[in-house]
Order: structure tokens, then sequence, then C-alpha cells
């Protein structure tokens, strides 16, 4: 009972955000709390760190925490080129295809070695942590706010993994690749709907 719970937990945080909400507004206006929330309400990000976890558990070590250690050191390198508006390309286009991408690579049980999957995460989250750091200027307590959005950021990670365990546990490996595959057609629904993609 003790492992639904859990189980059912981390799906609930996952499908609790609105569909690319969380760098639709652009000066967001707080600290710790505002950052912590940032990255969970909007599903693009939220789907891609949990994806992060996912794929790290069924990789297995180390990149089980070598892939959520990346991606928040990443982030920050990124949001850092967003506080002072150093443009990267294709920002809302890496994000997008990170979902995609991240969920194909679950659906697919693809084994990548460990420099070529930390590369791609280390990629990706140059994208998301861009996004991020565009708002950290305008933000009240950039240094809360951007402690808030990596703590928030490492939970979802851990939710992937714990997802990734606990299916992984019960021979549940049709069922993460079910997982990756609904992530990746929501990542190209989001592609799709997108005004910055159209």
């Amino acid at each position: 009972m003790h492992t639904r719970t859990l189980l059912s937990t981390c799906l609930l945080l996952l499908l609790s955000a609105s569909p690319a909400a969380a760098h639709a507004e652009h000066g967001v206006a707080g600290g710790f709390i505002s950052g912590f929330m940032h990255p969970l309400g909007g599903l693009d990000h939220l789907l891609a760190m949990a994806a992060v976890g996912i794929w790290g558990a069924f990789l297995g070590k180390p990149l089980v925490w070598a892939l959520p250690v990346t991606f928040p050191l990443v982030m920050v390198a990124g949001g850092v080129l967003g506080i002072f508006a150093i443009p990267v390309p294709g920002v809302e286009e890496g994000i997008a295809l990170s979902v995609v991408a991240l969920g194909t690579a679950i659906a697919l049980a693809w084994r990548a070695p460990v420099a070529i999957a930390v590369t791609i995460i280390a990629i990706f989250a140059l994208f998301h942590g861009h996004a991020h750091g565009t708002e950290l200027p305008a933000a009240a307590a950039p240094e809360a706010y951007a402690t808030g959005f990596v703590l928030a950021t490492g939970l979802v990670h851990l939710a992937g993994i714990a997802i990734g365990w606990l299916l992984g546990m019960r021979s549940g490996a049709w069922i993460l690749r079910g997982i990756g595959l609904l992530i990746a057609m929501t990542g190209l629904w989001i592609m799709a709907g997108s005004p910055a993609l159209a």
C-alpha cells in the first residue's frame, strides 16, 4: 500500500501543471516560494525534469545520480546566461524538444553510454535554465528564487527516480515505456501548440 501511495503522489505531482506555463510570464516577482513554484507550473519543465529521473533510474548507476546532478548544475549555468541577457538560440524549441527526446529515450528503453546521456541532459538543462534565468532579474530576491527552483527541480528528479525504481522493482518496464511514450507525445503536443514554435 505504501508503494501505491508514493507512486500516486509522484504521478499527481507530474499531472498538476498547466501546459507551457512555466516561462510564459516574464518578470515573476518574489523569492524562494516563487522560485520553487515556477518550474512546477509548466508541464514542459515538469515532464522533462521527471523524465531525467525516470531515464536515470532505468539506466542505473552511475547515471541514476549523474543525470539528476548534471541537470540542475547546467541549469544554473543557463540561468546565468539568461540573467545577463546572453542569447541562446532556440530556447523554447529546445525545451519542447527535451520533452520529446527524453520521453522517446524512455519509450525505446535506450541505454545510452554515460558520456552521451550526460551530454544530452546538459544541453537540455541549458535551455531550461536560460528560460528561468531570463526572469531572475525582475525577482525581488534572485538568490532565494534560484535556490527555490533548483530545489524544486531536484525534488521532481527524485520523483522521477522513485517512479522508475518502483515500476522497475515490480517488473513494470512496459509501464515505464508507456509513460515515456506519453511524455514524448505530450512534448509533440506542446510543440504544436506553442506560439513560439508556430
